[in-house]
């Protein structure tokens, strides 16, 4: 017997289900035809991630995290065991998350195309995995690089290497971009991160759940909200607490509001990157009035602080949310004015229209969200795909294009500010009155939450036992968007690669967890 709207499971198999998803326990000589079978199904993998169980047992667990189209649950395939099969053949990307598992766990996978480190580097000694129970959190001693990390090498009397990297001129964090290039033309880029893995998840064992959303929005600087929020929800979740309708909603506006100040230091770096710098520092602008209203109304021009788990810290008194309402105005007319005036320049379009382009049939392999799936004809969000909060009753209207390129990237990007601002602008006067904070009580269990942050979809998987959280598990957009790089810069010529990848503008410390 199946379960009703289920991928044709046995009922037994059922482990549980809530508002995001619904788990299965699945025999591991079973996973690959299950999946199969999810392809058929037009499925795509968007997430992999591990537990130690070895409190209760010998294994680990593998969770696989399947999206559906027109579905509003995930699905999460729960597999025990410690000598897995790669489904890379079957995912593409799945092999970045085995790479990812394999650092952490010391689990190596059957099969795998690809057994290199990803994000621990070889300085790491032999046998050491961060995320086993057996491991304590503390100072790591380091070795000396016994070899090379080896990158793919493209064959070729006139194709030459060309290195960018891990340190870069800005004040941002490492990584590595290796280019193979015959002239000035690319036809291969690798991409190397993990030079700052700072042990996040690591962190987060043992915490208190309401403490645990401090880590969460300090992993990547301008997600703050969205990671605080996503976090929340996954122990709301586990609580079965509902948010007050103020809250919600207040949520909603701060959500939003990250969206604009991010993407818009987005145009002003695209810009930026083809010598228009009168437009950039027109987008700066708006960003820094954007940026002081979020100040003025939480203390933080980057939210911190404001989100918590049962709704927010504090109130926003209507008096500033009106404040904020005349900003946002304001700031409408001025990106209507600059967004305008900059496709209007020839030499922008010539130098964003065609270039970069990151097809649609690569999103599905590669589990691509955010603006960068929009812009190459995919209608995701997962706003309106697997909504959640005040966007259950109101989902956005998608905004995407076709074309793949900076071009479209660079007006996907700014439709969606234009949106956000103007959904602020609307919600303001109808703010309902009440509390904006309930308390919870937090029991064991296990929750994943989804959210769409500015770069795109946003995972989180906590697991609590005894009133502590066991394990803290993370997706951010980034992590799977990386992959989009080094498809978006084939055929295209290396001075171009800097506009390229200020069109993703995606973030290292997103993916160096």
């Amino acid at each position: 017997m199946s379960v009703m709207g289920s991928p044709g499971l046995p009922s037994s198999w059922l482990i549980k289900s809530d508002a995001t998803a619904v788990y299965y326990s699945v025999p591991a000589e079973d996973l690959k035809n299950i999946l199969t079978a999810e392809l058929a199904r037009e499925s795509r993998l968007v997430w992999i991630f591990c537990t130690d169980e070895s409190r209760t047992t010998e294994v680990f667990r593998l969770w696989y995290v399947i999206e559906e189209a027109e579905r509003p649950e995930f699905i999460v395939l729960v597999v025990d065991t410690s000598h897995p099969e790669s489904i890379a053949s079957l995912y593409p990307v799945a092999s970045y998350f085995e790479r990812k598992i394999a650092d952490e766990f010391g689990i190596r996978f059957e099969g795998s195309v690809d057994e290199r480190r990803l994000l621990l580097h070889e300085c790491y000694p032999e046998g050491f995995y961060p995320l086993r129970k057996t491991t304590k959190n503390g100072p790591v001693q380091t070795t000396e690089k016994t070899a090379p990390y080896e990158f793919r090498q493209v064959q070729g009397t006139a194709v030459y290497q060309v290195p960018v990297g891990p340190v870069h001129a800005g004040i941002i964090e490492p990584g590595h971009f290796r280019f193979s290039v015959i002239g000035e033309t690319i036809v291969n880029l690798e991409l190397r991160l993990g030079y700052l893995h700072r042990g996040i998840e690591k962190l987060a064992e043992g915490s208190d759940p309401f403490s645990g959303i401090r880590i969460a929005e300090s992993i990547s600087g301008d997600e703050s909200a969205a990671l605080a929020c996503c976090y929340a929800m996954a122990i709301e979740t586990i609580a079965s607490i509902r948010i007050p309708d103020r809250a919600a909603a207040l949520r909603v506006i701060l959500l939003e509001l990250e969206r604009s100040y991010s993407l818009l230091s987005d145009l002003a770096g695209m810009v930026t990157d083809v010598a228009f710098s009168a437009a950039a520092a027109r987008f700066l602008i708006i960003r820094e009035e954007l940026q002081r209203s979020c100040e003025m109304i939480t203390g933080s021009r980057f939210l911190k602080g404001i989100l918590t788990v049962g709704g927010l810290s504090r109130d926003i008194p209507d008096d500033l949310l009106m404040a904020l309402k005349d900003t946002v105005i304001q700031s409408l007319v001025d990106l209507e004015e600059v967004f305008t005036w900059t496709l209007s320049v020839p030499s922008v379009i010539d130098r964003f229209s065609t270039t970069g382009v990151v097809r649609e049939p690569l999103i599905d392999p590669l589990a691509l969200s955010g603006p960068i799936a929009r812009a190459s004809g995919r209608a995701c969000d997962v706003r309106a795909d697997h909504p959640y909060g005040w966007y259950l009753a109101h989902p956005p209207c998608v905004i995407f294009k076709r074309d793949g390129d900076v071009l479209a990237r660079f007006s996907v990007k700014g439709e969606e500010i234009r949106a956000s601002l103007t959904l602020i602008k609307e919600m303001i006067p109808d703010i309902p009155k009440g509390p904006v904070h309930v308390t919870a009580t937090i029991r064991d269990g296990f929750s994943l939450s989804a959210l769409e942050s500015p770069r795109g979809r946003t995972l989180f998987w906590i697991k609590v036992i005894d009133g502590k959280i066991d394990r803290f598990a993370v997706s951010t957009a980034s992590f799977c968007n990386w992959l989009a790089i080094e498809h978006a810069v084939m055929g295209n010529i290396v001075p171009d690669f800097p506009v390229i990848n200020k069109s993703l503008n995606l973030s290292y410390a997103g993916t160096d967890l």
